[in-house]
């Protein structure tokens, strides 16, 4: 004892110091834990500095005051600690370059680096243990450079780890049992680590203090851990994010406003991608492979386990962070529409069997739904939803229609104020509109070309009850859309009629039969008053229709269906609002089909228009009959037409004696200059033939003689596809008719001359019209010489062949099908940088770029429009010079160029 005390305890060498006595080691501590600290700052040597380290952990920690740790031992040993880790991970990995089973030295460095290295590690446990043995309620001020210098280490050693392939190269063989090691020591020490800060206690009441801060730091240090660990260990991986989560609820009051709440969505949003790719991998591996393998499918069931739960964790972290993620809502919708782009039955989906969709959608993707319920109070995520200038890849837009739909059926149980904000249309931004609801599903639905042409399939449940059926898009959004209009708050109707008009005038015909379809549920769901004012609206919109366009038939198709939903009282209201026996009311009867009165009133309806008809066209007979005029003719037959097609037992013989009658003299007007010259006298030809084909039995020899000889010319100067349609009609009307034999040389050769034009035509349409037409003639003629005829060429004969035994078509495997649709959509639809989830966080609410200009939807028509124009001048030119010209001509022509000014200043 005297020795003992001879020397003091400040002088005591490193190695008798570690074999102290646990009393004594009490006692000395404040005599040698100041020299240890300065040794510790010091040294220059690695080993000598983990020795000290060990010997305050071991020896000296357990007797300090828990309530002075970060001054007296902390914040002077740990920063220390973090350069000497990082200078042992630095030279590891230079000296890793020259490993080689050759080089004994290296070989022996790196593994005693990688040794010291543990020990570091497992010295920071020690720290941590002790401070989790100690304190039942921990304050973080008071620890606060542990938890950040311990998460810094762990970073860097997984990292390092993760990177070991590249790092060592194929030499990790030699250092494989340490690296082990290495990642188990930073495992457990993380798990000690989260077992500390479980423990952490923040005062409620306090805004803002160091804990807070601290708090926050060691919550985004972890998230950094889960980006490099997500590949290495699916089952750390999720426990670190359990433990994120837990924090970040459990300080919620008084972290929620300094977390960076969209670092987290976005890494929990990539990391459900990751692992949702992952087990697509394996079921499509699965699908691929003969043999079940039974360790695939574990590790199926496993992966798909970690998507649920990364799935239930942003469905957690989103219910009560909501109001601090508005930057985070683009990422949201993002993720949504990148799941279900790769799921079945997407386009772009991979190939697995029914057995894993399901088991993938009821462990997963119901997870979507409700996060989409959420969501839906939330302005920010409605304005990226249904952002204006929202443009997304091909493989993007069939999920968008499947989120808006999603959203459609969970408006009905919202309040009212949740359904205005999505269902109207609002300036967000002087850049920025948000569009609504409506709008977008039709705007979204016109995108899925691909999806409807093949069509894709969805499994529907149509009642309570029943199994599921499958369905086409197209009706999945029609019940889905029409469901929502049922239940359509009356406040919002204005926006559902501004919706459905738009979208029947849109340029594109399954859009505008999609608005039809709701429109005509519309008609049947609501009252017949309802009804009754919306086939008046329909009706004098097309009367101010300007002309010929696709808005023009897509309104005329609406007022045919919806005229069969009124009740027989307001279809005589209509009658005698839009009376037929007023010729501009003609315009109207054109389209609306007879079928739809009851018989009393079809018969009254169908003479008075076939009247008034008849009555124009001897009107114009007996005019000057102008080009410009034919317009309002065409009219007149299009209504007597209609008629025939739809009410023609309503004529009686002198009513069809009359029509045959017009339609015979306005034939003998038409000659093959006029029709290949003229549009309009075009369209007159076009309604003719069908209107002269349906009295085709009682028609005058000479005149279908002559109507053969006009087609048969016709057909050599290649007139527009409508017209060669309109002569297919005609002859197909007359297989069932016989030719008198005194005429029969006249019209026969005609005939088959005619077929076999048709029959050699290359345009597809045209093609198949023929082949049809040809059938029914041949099938029905009395003059069985004349079909050989037709068929002028041994191609022609393969043809028809071909079609009567329905043989010559391309089998196309439903995977090549799909690959030709996807490259039919992305050749209509311009190519669009991918935006994924990644792009999504850097670019945050950033608009895309500009799409190229379109060519405008009507400027086709515009051409057609201006060329009539223009040959109608040039056939005035020639008359002129033909004969004087007559005295009305001069002011008809002045008030022309008139309206030619007018419009000039439209264009300018």
């Amino acid at each position: 004892m005297s020795q003992e005390r001879a020397v003091p305890a400040s002088a005591v060498p490193l190695e008798e110091l570690s074999s102290w006595p646990e009393e004594l080691c009490r006692r000395e501590l404040p005599s040698v834990l100041p020299r240890l600290l300065s040794m510790y700052q010091h040294s220059d040597s690695w080993l000598e500095h983990i020795q000290i380290l060990k010997i305050i952990v071991e020896m000296f920690l357990p007797h300090m005051n828990h309530l002075t740790l970060e001054q007296t031992f902390f914040s002077q040993v740990l920063p220390k600690t973090v350069r000497l880790y990082d200078d042992m991970m630095y030279e590891l990995t230079s000296q890793a370059r020259g490993l080689s089973s050759q080089n004994l030295e290296i070989q022996t460095t790196i593994r005693n680096i990688l040794q010291t290295m543990v020990q570091l590690l497992g010295a920071l446990t020690g720290c941590v243990q002790h401070v989790c043995a100690t304190q039942e309620s921990i304050i973080l001020e008071n620890i606060h450079s542990l938890p950040s210098s311990v998460l810094h280490v762990i970073k860097s050693t997984f990292v390092h780890c993760k990177n070991s392939e590249s790092v060592y190269s194929g030499r990790l063989h030699l250092v494989s049992d340490l690296l082990q090691a290495l990642f188990k020591e930073a495992y457990s020490l993380q798990k000690q680590l989260m077992e500390l800060l479980d423990m952490v206690c923040i005062d409620p009441l306090i805004d803002e203090n160091d804990d807070i801060l601290n708090m926050v730091v060691v919550i985004h240090s972890l998230l950094d851990i889960c980006s490099v660990i997500s590949s290495m260990d699916h089952a750390f991986h999720a426990n670190t994010w359990k433990f994120i989560i837990k924090q970040s609820l459990k300080h919620q009051s008084v972290i929620k406003s300094q977390l960076k709440h969209k670092d987290i969505i976005t890494s929990l949003c990539e990391d459900i991608l990751f692992s949702f790719r992952s087990c697509l991998q394996l079921a499509e591996q699965m699908t691929q492979s003969d043999a079940q393998d039974n360790t695939d499918c574990k590790l199926f069931q496993k992966t798909l386990k970690l998507c649920r739960f990364f799935a239930n964790s942003l469905l957690h972290y989103t219910k009560e962070f909501l109001p601090f993620l508005s930057d985070s809502c683009c990422t949201l919708h993002q993720l949504y529409l990148q799941v279900h782009s790769k799921f079945p039955p997407s386009l772009y989906a991979a190939g697995i069997s029914k057995a894993q969709q399901e088991e993938i959608a009821g462990a997963f993707l119901v997870t979507l739904d409700p996060l989409v319920s959420q969501l839906l109070k939330f302005q920010p995520f409605v304005e990226v939803v249904l952002d204006s200038e929202l443009e997304l890849p091909c493989e993007l837009q069939f999920p968008q229609c499947l989120l808006l739909v999603v959203i459609m059926d969970e408006l009905p149980s919202q309040p009212e104020d949740v359904q205005t904000l999505w269902c109207t249309e609002t300036q967000v931004s002087e850049a920025t509109t948000r569009v609504s609801l409506l709008k977008a599903i039709f705007s979204s639905f016109e995108q899925c070309s691909g999806e409807l042409s093949l069509p894709v399939h969805l499994q529907e449940v149509k009642s309570k009850g029943q199994t599921e059926v499958a369905v086409t898009l197209y009706q999945h959004v029609c019940v889905h859309l029409c469901t929502f209009i049922a239940s359509l708050h009356p406040s919002l109707f204005p926006e559902l009629d501004t919706a459905l008009l738009n979208a029947v005038l849109s340029a594109n015909m399954i859009t505008s039969l999609l608005a039809m379809d709701a429109w005509c549920f519309l008609a049947r769901y609501g009252t017949a008053e309802l009804c009754a004012h919306h086939v008046a609206i329909v009706a004098h919109l097309i009367k101010s229709c300007p002309g010929e366009c696709h808005q023009l038939t897509s309104l005329s198709v609406l007022l045919r269906r919806l005229f069969f939903f009124m009740t027989p009282p307001q279809q005589v209201e209509f009658i005698q609002k839009f009376s037929p026996k007023e010729a501009e009311n003609l315009l109207l009867w054109q389209y609306i089909s007879f079928q739809a009165l009851p018989a009393e009133l079809r018969k009254q309806t169908a003479l008075e228009v076939s009247r008034s008809g008849t009555a124009q066209c001897r009107k114009w007979l007996s005019s000057s009959r102008t080009l410009g005029e034919l317009e309002s003719l065409n009219t007149v037959l299009s209504a007597l037409l209609a008629v025939c097609n739809s009410a023609s037992e309503a004529l009686d013989m002198g009513q069809q004696t009359a029509v045959k009658e017009v339609g015979s003299q306005l034939w003998a007007l038409l000659n093959i200059k006029l029709v290949t010259g003229q549009p309009y006298v075009q369209q007159t030809l076009c309604l003719l033939l069908p209107l002269l084909g349906f009295f085709i039995q009682t028609l005058d020899p000479q005149l279908i003689s002559q109507v053969i000889t006009l087609q048969t010319s016709l057909l050599k100067s290649e007139p527009p596809d409508h017209v060669r349609l309109a002569v297919l009609d005609f002859l197909s009307s007359l297989g069932k008719l016989f030719i008198p034999q005194a005429i029969q040389d006249k019209i026969l050769p005609h005939l088959s001359s005619v077929f076999a034009l048709l029959l050699a035509d290359r345009n597809w349409l045209l093609e198949q019209h023929s082949l049809e037409a040809f059938t029914q003639f041949a099938e029905g003629t009395n003059h069985e010489e004349i079909v050989p005829q037709c068929l002028s060429s041994e191609e022609t004969k393969k043809k028809v062949v071909s079609f009567l035994e329905k043989t010559g078509f391309v089998e196309e495997t439903a995977a090549a099908r799909v690959e030709r649709v996807k490259q039919e959509k992305g050749t209509f639809w311009e190519p669009f940088a991918k935006v994924t989830v990644e792009e999504a966080k850097k670019s945050a609410l950033q608009p895309s770029a500009k799409r190229a200009r379109h060519e405008l939807p009507l400027e086709e028509e515009y051409r057609s429009a201006l060329q009539a124009a223009t040959a109608a001048l040039e056939a005035i030119e020639l008359l002129l010079q033909k004969s004087p010209p007559p005295d009305w001509l001069l002011t008809k022509m002045e008030t022309l160029q008139e309206r030619i000014d007018k419009l000039k200043h439209h264009v300018f």
